[in-house]
């Protein structure tokens, strides 16, 4: 019975000669299941440097990892790993079929566990489904992490977009590197300075930097130096959502002067009307619409600054080609931004205006930093499930763990 028991468990863990199973002791009290492997001892090993056939030198001391549950009962494996001899590497633990180096778990529940972290609700939910501490399971998506980055292909990408995103207070930021088209985040790196930036660029390899198209950014300088940097023959893009922020910043500057300026007079049409001039004319709901009207087409200066901003939407028109759009449209709309006498819009029409190739560069590619912003989300929602990142390695590791579409299953093609 008990060799049977034995041989069952050794089927079950898909242990083959040299290794067997022998023994299986069953806890009921504190419901454990503890199984002893061994190595025969007459068997020859294999280097874990070179793959050179050795002799056994000696045992290292017993070591213990965590398997999948047997039933409710937690299992675990425990087993004095031979040592060899190499002639060419000295004394070498040798690699185990059931784990990876210098891991405390299997390669079964290692596996198991990543596909529970990445569909909990939280990490915190993992850990109790697994009944691990938060420390294994930030192991565990470590390990998972550098195994996912070290298998990534080096296929072309076409269009990249570099974004920014808050770590902690105090202006406290990460840069982003993300594949536009895969719609997942390349890499991570601290700060948003250029030296962070081009750190970005370093998990690309050369063939796969020079294929690079085009890279959607907005026009902040460290961005767009790493870049022309790293990729001379890319096209940059300036991101159409970075300008309408810019242009949304403007027209609400506008409006708080003016409401200042008209509150000394007795005329409070502009207080509480935010959110309607920061609104492009198609999200103003119905029932604001008959009073937005009316403040529009008055000759307050916030209605101008607001003329101003929705008119740069046809800018984005996807036919347009880069001619059209610098001749038609945008010398036009320039020569009306620089005339309005609104500080804050011709403040912004001036930086276009250097930014300009840069912005043309959209009417051959159409990138956008939208999928960047989709990313964004999701990393907002880890953060804040998190209760937000004291360090900055966890949170990259929690970004490409789940962002980074990564393969991070703990067997190789192999197996």
């Amino acid at each position: 019975m008990k060799e049977n028991l034995e041989s069952h468990y050794g089927q079950l863990l898909g242990l083959e000669s040299p290794w067997e199973v022998t023994s299986v002791e069953l806890e009921l009290e504190n419901q454990k299941v503890e199984i002893r492997l061994e190595h025969a001892p007459s068997e020859p090993v294999s280097c874990p440097e070179c793959g050179k056939h050795c002799s056994i030198h000696d045992h290292a001391p017993e070591r213990t990892w965590r398997h999948l549950d047997t039933m409710q009962f937690e299992t675990r494996l425990k087993a004095r790993v031979p040592r060899c001899k190499c002639q060419d590497c000295g004394v070498k633990t040798v690699d185990v079929p059931w784990a990876g180096k210098h891991g405390r778990f299997t390669l079964m529940f290692e596996a198991f566990a990543i596909v529970v972290i990445r569909n909990a609700s939280s990490i915190q939910a993992a850990c109790e489904l697994l009944k691990i501490h938060w420390s294994t399971a930030d192991t565990i998506m470590k390990r998972a992490v550098e195994r996912g980055m070290r298998r990534r292909g080096s296929e072309p990408i076409e269009h990249l977009g570099i974004d920014e995103k808050s770590f902690r207070s105090g202006h406290r930021y990460v840069s982003l590197l993300n594949d536009l088209k895969g719609g997942r985040v390349i890499d991570v790196a601290e700060g948003r300075d250029e030296q962070s930036a081009a750190k970005l660029f370093e998990g690309l390899t050369d063939l796969q930097r020079g294929k690079i198209r085009a890279i959607a950014l907005d026009m902040w300088k460290a961005f767009i130096n790493a870049s022309k940097k790293a990729c001379p023959g890319a096209d940059l893009v300036h991101d159409r959502f970075h300008v309408a922020k810019h242009l949304g910043e403007a027209v609400d500057q506008v409006r708080r002067a003016e409401a200042k300026r008209l509150r000394g007079e007795g005329d409070d049409r502009l207080i509480g009307t935010r959110w309607s001039w920061l609104r492009n004319e198609e999200n103003i709901s119905d029932d604001k619409w008959s009073e937005f009207e009316v403040l529009r087409d008055s000759e307050l200066k916030t209605g101008r600054a607001w003329s101003i901003k929705e008119c740069f939407r046809w800018f984005w028109q996807p036919h347009l080609s880069r001619d059209e759009a610098e001749e038609y449209f945008f010398d036009k709309w320039y020569s009306w931004a620089i005339r309005s006498r609104l500080e804050p819009i011709k403040k912004v029409a001036r930086m276009l205006k250097r930014h300009l190739p840069e912005l043309l560069n959209w009417c051959e590619h159409h990138i956008t930093n939208a999928v960047s912003e989709g990313l964004n989300s999701r990393i907002q929602t880890i953060k804040s499930a998190a209760r937000g990142f004291r360090y900055f390695a966890n949170y990259r590791t929690r970004i490409l763990f789940f962002c980074g579409k990564l393969d991070l299953s703990p067997f190789s093609s192999a197996h």
